[in-house]
């Protein structure tokens, strides 16, 4: 498993902590992660594996405070780690260790489904609900549009002046869009564009079939009447619109899980923005395509990222391959800057593994 670490020049210095401030350092940040609470000096020094009193925990902590690694949220209160110290912990600190078979079995029953057939879709928002359920916060996938080998089309009438197209496609995938028709239009054109569409695309992908249809009806290898072949052309062309349209699809699960276990109204707050950021899409869109330029996990915490400045959110993401080696999208966690990061990153990185084999 690979996780990407950037030291940069802060973290480096950093890194010069000595063991006693590393372990109050890293008592602290445990203590946030698992509780979202700020700890104090006393219950600092009944942690340690070294006695030590409250007062010298004080100083370390101030210390700390001063290289901008915790604060204290209220006066009298005990400190959090901030946003640096939390990346710092990450980069240098944090012990990601292997997942169980337990947890390796679990996670590839729930990528792979039961033996049912599934579109490309359907994985993948399968993928998104278990990295919901596994992590507490929102699951999320980015992929490109498929593309599947086509297995059947139709025209259906819906009255004089409209008629649903339907779409099915070798994986499963059902698409359809409604198509205006020419008044007066006979029904004997409808079967005759589904005959011969049904003739030129069974088994071709859909940029495979346009280039089919195109070159047989403007070298006249068809017998399709004026009519039919407007209708032909019409509906390959609302097809490529809604393609060309939409590259990229973004799947996200469990957004009501962001709503759990919040201590006050500011929480409240930030999550209600990052509500708004996964409504949005675009900038979680923008922000999981940076994930796509590495091959390992990779975190995002809060404001490092323009998406989550303001409310103060996490995410974990890891790329995932075709048959080619080929990165073909990204998956990931969206959640508190509390994630469970030493558990999250390493089910991250084997689901993107497991997705990848199962798209070979």
């Amino acid at each position: 498993m690979s996780i990407e670490r950037p030291i940069t020049e802060t973290t480096a210095g950093l890194a010069q902590l000595d063991r006693r401030s590393r372990e109050i350092f890293r008592r602290i940040v445990d203590s946030y992660l698992t509780t979202g609470e700020p700890l104090g000096s006393r219950n600092v020094s009944r942690l340690l594996s070294v006695s030590l009193s409250p007062a010298s925990v004080r100083n370390v902590m101030a210390d700390l405070e001063a290289l901008g690694l915790i604060y204290a949220p209220h006066t009298s209160a005990g400190r959090l780690p901030t946003e640096l110290g939390l990346r710092f912990f990450i980069d240098a600190m944090m012990e990601v260790g292997e997942l169980s078979a337990d947890d390796k079995s679990a996670i590839e029953r729930q990528v792979a489904g039961s033996n049912r057939s599934r579109s490309v879709e359907e994985v993948l928002t399968d993928v998104s609900s278990m990295l919901s359920g596994v992590s507490r916060g929102a699951g999320v996938v980015l992929a490109g549009k498929q593309d599947p080998a086509i297995k059947h089309i139709e025209f259906v009438p819906l009255d004089p002046e409209r008629a649903l197209v339907v779409l099915v496609g070798e994986d499963g995938s059902v698409e359809n869009r409604i198509l205006p028709l020419p008044r007066g239009l006979p029904a004997s054109a409808l079967v005759e564009a589904t005959n011969f569409l049904n003739g030129h695309m069974r088994g071709r992908t859909l940029g495979e079939a346009r280039e089919a249809v195109e070159g047989a009806l403007s070298t006249a290898q068809t017998e399709l009447d004026a009519l039919s072949a407007r209708i032909v052309e019409a509906g390959l062309a609302s097809w490529a619109g809604a393609s060309e349209g939409e590259p990229r699809q973004l799947i996200v699960r469990g957004q009501a899980n962001l709503l759990e276990d919040l201590r006050a109204l500011e929480d409240l707050e930030r999550i209600r923005l990052l509500l708004d950021d996964l409504e949005s899409k675009k900038g979680v869109i923008d922000l999981l395509g940076r994930a796509e330029t590495g091959d390992g996990v990779r975190i995002f915490i809060g404001s490092e990222n323009k998406l989550f400045s303001l409310s103060g959110s996490s995410m974990v993401a890891a790329p995932f391959r075709d048959g080619d080696r080929k990165i073909v999208g990204v998956l990931g966690v969206i959640g508190p800057t509390r994630l469970n990061y030493a558990r999250i990153v390493p089910m991250i990185d084997y689901t993107a593994k497991v997705l990848g084999s199962l798209l070979r």
